[in-house]
């Protein structure tokens, strides 16, 4: 099963960690428990709209790319889930899968590239 609170604490870790900042930073800056954030972060909480919009204006980050950013996560997740159903993967989505789970839970960390980035489109 796909947890979107999963994905979005994934996310929000890596955009803190991009920062080189703390959770103890963070949290203060937030107004949130540093407890709380890390469960937030690990998945294990869900966070309420008011939440997110204190964290994103602690990471100096818009909501809205906060989201598209998990958006793009899951709609990896899901190919990859159907996937592994079909036992068939497009060529050129195979490197935006890396080494994506089907469970939600990857064995090591990974950077799940942007659909764009992944097969070398450039916008115009």
């Amino acid at each position: 099963m796909i947890l979107l609170r999963r994905l979005l604490g994934d996310v929000l870790r890596r955009q803190r960690q991009r920062q080189g900042r703390t959770l103890r930073e963070v949290s203060s800056s937030a107004r949130v428990s540093l407890g709380y954030l890390s469960e937030v972060e690990r998945g294990q909480k869900e966070a309420s709209s008011e939440l997110l919009s204190a964290i994103c204006d602690a990471l100096d980050v818009r909501m809205s790319e906060l989201m598209r950013e998990v958006s793009d996560e899951l709609a990896l997740a899901e190919l990859a889930r159907s996937a592994a159903a079909t036992e068939s993967v497009p060529a050129p989505v195979r490197p935006m899968l890396g080494s994506v789970s089907v469970t939600g839970v990857p064995p090591e960390r990974v950077t799940i590239k942007a659909p764009a980035e992944a097969v070398d489109v450039v916008a115009a």
